[in-house]
């Protein structure tokens, strides 16, 4: 099987079951971050590099929040474009969160990750403003700029009211020159596993599937 692997807290989990599950016979896997493929190596799962005809047969990841018909916000973990790139390439995306990052509408609890070119950071979040964001460009402890794995920044969108319409917003985002990718992952989830503090599982699938 060939799998991608997801980024932050949610992924990091499944990548840790996958190496207990599969210690002699792994699946074949590219990771959608360095901090992904430093842990996978690190518990014996080995990681390649992605190639020009790449498929999958399945992509595992989390998300900051999920509407009710499974489009998400992600990118807190910062490696919003290889997740949606990875994303595209997977016969299926399975999310997997906690009941609290099930919301009504996206833009309700978290904030939209935009992975900008550094150059024109600063033109578009004054751009971003003006249409009515909450901008903040994400930093690391001491001050300096977050960095992606591609060499880009990140400035985080608080939109002043939820998201009615998450594929025009993702669209309008997306459009400048400038911008590399949002975190707006629309139509893409095929299905979500909710994990509960007493170990019951919610799964919750795409209607209709999302062509291949």
């Amino acid at each position: 099987m060939r799998v991608a692997l997801g980024t932050g807290t949610s992924a990091a989990h499944a990548v840790r079951e996958l190496a207990a599950q599969f210690p002699r016979n792994p699946p074949d896997c590219v990771a959608s971050s360095r901090a992904t493929e430093e842990l996978a190596r690190s518990l014996g799962l080995p990681i390649r590099d992605l190639r020009a005809d790449d498929r999958f047969d399945l992509m595992i990841d989390g998300a900051d929040e999920v509407s009710p018909t499974l489009d998400l916000t992600k990118g807190h973990g910062g490696a919003l474009l290889r997740e949606k790139l990875l994303a595209r390439l997977s016969g299926t995306l399975v999310i997997i969160v906690d009941p609290t990052k099930l919301v009504d509408r996206l833009g309700t609890r978290a904030r939209i990750p935009v992975e900008v070119v550094p150059f024109a950071r600063a033109v578009l979040g004054h751009r971003f403003s003006e249409d009515g964001f909450r901008v903040s460009h994400r930093t690391v402890a001491g001050g300096g700029p977050f960095v992606t794995d591609n060499g880009n920044e990140i400035l985080d969108l608080a939109p002043t009211r939820p998201i009615d319409e998450p594929a025009a917003v993702a669209a309008a985002l997306r459009a400048p020159t400038g911008v590399v990718e949002t975190g707006l992952f629309v139509g893409m989830a095929d299905r979500v596993i909710v994990g509960r503090a007493d170990g019951t599982v919610d799964e919750r699938l795409r209607a209709p599937a999302r062509p291949r």
